[in-house]
């Protein structure tokens, strides 16, 4: 996933070297167990690189922090995870997050009128 740029000062200096770490870790395949909810039984089969069984074009495998923490950099806190299991699993934090930013702007507005 990008990293926003309101975000990229929450990760450490050496976020790129940890990454890589986890990715590796993972011998390559999606480390999700339940956490996506799509497959509470299993770890999730997708592949970096492969055609996705599950979605469109390739499997590209990101790093999830799994309390939301960018700064929280433990192993045990990150997993590495295809793109459809990692959405799927900030979906309500990142509800949570548009819905704070959407209050935050309306509130703005209300103070500065055009």
């Amino acid at each position: 996933m990008p990293i926003s740029i309101k975000n990229s000062k929450l990760y450490p200096k050496d976020w790129r070297a940890i990454s890589v770490a986890i990715r590796a870790r993972s011998g390559g395949q999606c480390e999700c167990v339940a956490e996506c909810e799509l497959h509470p039984d299993h770890r999730c089969v997708e592949t970096n690189g492969s055609d996705a069984q599950f979605a469109a074009g390739k499997v590209v495998l990101t790093v999830a922090h799994l309390n939301h923490d960018p700064s929280d950099c433990r192993p045990e806190n990150l997993r590495a995870m295809c793109q459809r299991c990692h959405n799927r699993y900030d979906q309500p934090h990142r509800q949570v997050n548009a819905r704070l930013t959407r209050r935050e702007r309306k509130a703005i507005e209300m103070e500065y009128p055009e």
